[in-house]
């Protein structure tokens, strides 16, 4: 799965033009490296989001096939900071 659209399945983002924006700035890595947002996230992936007040970091745990409901999207990764 995209990037982008990981983030916005996952609710990390919110919609996927802003992940897609955030990406393009240099603001999210992932495995510590700069991501574009059509890189494809497998498990296992370390993702860091930089938001203008605070830093995210998470482990994905699993990649869904598709859209998931709310109460699922918080089982696809754990927070690590």
């Amino acid at each position: 799965m995209r990037l982008d659209k990981f983030l916005k399945v996952s609710r990390l983002i919110k919609r996927r033009t802003v992940a897609n924006e955030v990406s393009d700035m240099g603001r999210v890595y992932v495995n510590g490296n700069p991501a574009k947002p059509s890189k494809q996230i497998k498990e296992g992936d370390e993702i860091k989001i930089e938001y203008a007040n605070r830093i995210v970091c998470a482990r994905v745990l699993k990649v869904p096939q598709n859209n998931v409901s709310v109460q699922e999207a918080s089982t696809l990764y754990e927070i690590l900071e």
